[in-house]
């Protein structure tokens, strides 16, 4: 029978201790709910009564009810020179009203003697304390030995004294840290070896954690490697934020444990949430989502070459380790100058254009996109732009405008007042000829402005276009200011967002390639959806 593991989520808190990682009390009750879904078993929320945001947020989620998931409150152990019924840190705890609870204390008896400066045995006096107060007023009270790798290897002794000091406190588990992430996986094994001889010892049944960190960018190892010596419980971060270099990854480690490992958790019955999950952490944090991310980044399944491409068309075990979709992942078959045949075939499928694989047509698109890409073209990010260049090659792409010409103007009057930027365009819409002109935030804001200007007459759909992200890439700094640059847009509608690209030595040139190729697009999914 495969044996349960719980899940326990700490980026609330130790996720949100990440440099530029930031979430209001509204973001963590969203992801909260999201957790839940997932499966998680613990979420650890924060430290109560730290500031005005923890008790805000626990205070909200008394009001929330979850499926699955218990919320936890985290905190020290007593203060030294307090009672545990009347130390302020336990009682915060108490008040958050949350089934569950985890206390740290210190397991490194330099931090007892340096960072508390107490002796080594009322260190252990604390810890045995704060949990006896707690234990009568919790569902489930965890204990995280603070530093224990490390603690373990300056004094074994101490470090295994203060989780008998836990386990008469009543404490329902233990957690193993590797607060400073120094520790290595082939380490691990003797140190939890030692552990369990300790705790037979003094006949205690206790459960067993893992809490690592990333430092040695080994937190996912070192997890999975103490899981698979019996651990019971596993702690993390979705995306695997934390403090310095980060926590271990929950991305990564709970689809090693449920496909790889044959564990049970609740999770495994939500899994193909963990995309979603992760990606809702990024949007709310407004961080970039890691592309390149195990399991759950764009790149996880993304086949470049062209003979990769063949083989997983065939049989997608011949160049992935697991099926993107048991995470919510997908399979993508990127553009680039290694395509061969079957990157077009395979695009041209997902287009919707009849292509066969002896076309003469099909050497001119992959001459045209590799000539593109020595350029400085790329299209894996801007996918609209090679559909219509596939078109354009094809002879499929209607014309829904011809330009004549365009120009931008930047006027500064005075220095104390912001430009001004016009932009003036020519263009023919059939046999219509349209001269026009329009002011923006700048000459990209001008360009947008006087295209949409001079064509929502013929086509009013343009309307509920915008554009929503605009970055520019730098692709030779030997010239300085008159590097060749790649422009990226993104655009959206009701129902579709798409990517375009522009390249030029001229930033405006550029932006204008990647404005006009989404303007192309939007007219064409219109054209497409009213046949």
């Amino acid at each position: 029978m495969s044996r349960s593991i719980e899940i326990y989520d700490t980026t609330l808190r130790d996720g949100t201790q990440a440099e530029n990682f930031n979430l209001s009390v509204d973001d963590k009750v969203k992801i909260s709910k999201q957790l839940d879904r997932l499966g998680i078993d613990f979420i650890e929320g924060g430290w109560p009564g730290s500031n005005p945001l923890a008790i805000d947020f626990f205070r909200k989620m008394q009001g929330v009810e979850l499926r699955h998931a218990k919320l936890t409150a985290f905190g020290s152990t007593r203060h030294f020179h307090n009672k545990a019924e009347q130390d302020q840190n336990l009682l915060a705890l108490v008040d958050a009203k949350t089934p569950a609870i985890t206390i740290f204390g210190k397991s490194w008896d330099i931090h007892v003697t340096e960072a508390l400066r107490i002796r080594l045995e009322d260190n252990l006096r604390i810890i045995e304390d704060s949990l006896a107060f707690l234990r009568p007023q919790v569902q489930h009270l965890i204990y995280d030995a603070e530093h224990f790798f490390d603690g373990f290897k300056n004094n074994a002794e101490y470090c295994l004294a203060t989780i008998g000091s836990a386990v008469r406190g009543g404490a329902e588990t233990i957690v193993l840290c590797d607060t400073n992430g120094g520790t290595l996986p082939h380490e691990i094994p003797a140190i939890i070896s030692k552990v369990k001889e300790y705790l037979a010892d003094l006949g205690s049944q206790v459960k067993l954690g893992i809490h690592s960190h990333n430092d040695s960018e080994t937190a996912v190892a070192n997890a999975l490697i103490s899981i698979n010596l019996g651990l019971d419980q596993v702690q993390g971060t979705i995306n695997g934020f934390g403090e310095r270099c980060g926590n271990s990854n929950l991305t990564s480690i709970i689809p090693a444990l449920v496909f790889k490992m044959g564990m049970e958790c609740e999770v495994k019955n939500n899994i193909d949430q963990l995309c979603t999950t992760s990606r809702l952490v990024d949007e709310l944090a407004n961080l970039p989502h890691d592309q390149y991310q195990p399991y759950v980044g764009e790149s996880a399944f993304a086949h470049k070459g062209g003979i990769h491409v063949s083989a997983v068309q065939r049989n997608p075990l011949t160049y992935e380790h697991i099926e993107p979709e048991k995470v919510g992942n997908i399979r993508r078959v990127l553009i680039s100058d290694q395509a061969g045949r079957a990157n077009i075939m395979s695009k041209a499928k997902k287009y919707g254009i009849s292509l066969e694989p002896d076309d003469p047509l099909m050497s001119s698109i992959i001459n045209e996109l590799k000539e593109r890409e020595n350029q400085g073209y790329q299209y894996e990010a801007a996918e609209a732009s090679f559909e219509l260049l596939m078109r354009r090659t094809l002879g499929l792409q209607r014309k829904f405008f011809k330009l004549e010409a365009f120009r931008v103007m930047n006027h500064r009057y005075s220095m104390g007042r912001p430009p001004v930027t016009e932009a003036t365009i020519r263009l023919h819409v059939g046999g219509s000829e349209v001269h026009t002109a329009a002011l923006g935030d700048g000459p990209v804001n001008a360009l947008d402005k006087a295209l949409r200007k001079a064509l929502t007459r013929f086509y009013p759909s343009l309307n509920d276009m915008e554009l929503v992200d605009y970055k520019v890439r730098v692709l030779t700094g030997e010239y300085g200011t008159g590097a060749q640059v790649r422009v990226l847009v993104d655009s959206t509608d009701a129902a579709n967002r798409w990517g375009t690209v522009g390249v030029s030595v001229n930033i405006i040139e550029a932006s204008w390639q990647a404005l006009v190729d989404s303007i192309n697009y939007k007219l064409l999914k219109d054209d497409k959806t009213k046949r």
